[in-house]
């Protein structure tokens, strides 16, 4: 078995700036480290329980069997945070027939994002008699 210490999601942006300022300032995500110099240079984020590094250049096109999902406490407030920062959200704040909250956006190379809220009720919180 392979003894997993951390992980990470590697992103390859077009324009690493962009991203850059995408993930850092528009999504709030806080700065674990930076490597290297000038623009190709590295960023890692803190994603919950993981982290995202920004880094390198693509002029691929992003994949759509690539998506992250990230836990947000209040999508609807999660959603009203973003718009106001200038993102665009592809699909607003739904409850889905599985009962999770879910709202859609995308870096600025296309690659999708899902914001899900959990709420309290949700099998994956609440398991009653325990």
């Amino acid at each position: 078995m392979v003894h997993v210490l951390s992980s990470r999601v590697l992103v390859r942006p077009s324009d690493p700036e962009r991203s850059r300022e995408f993930y850092g300032s528009a999504l709030g995500l806080e700065v674990y480290r930076e490597f290297g110099t000038g623009p190709e240079r590295g960023t890692v984020f803190f994603l919950g329980g993981g982290f995202l590094e920004v880094s390198g250049r693509s002029q691929e096109p992003p994949t759509a069997t690539l998506q992250l999902w990230l836990q947000v406490a209040d999508a609807a407030a999660a959603h009203k945070e973003l718009a106001a920062r200038g993102v665009e959200v592809l699909r607003p704040p739904v409850q889905e027939p599985w009962g999770l909250i879910e709202m859609w956006i995308a870096d600025p190379d296309g690659h999708r994002i899902v914001l899900t809220e959990v709420p309290a009720d949700h099998p994956l919180r609440y398991r009653p008699g325990i």
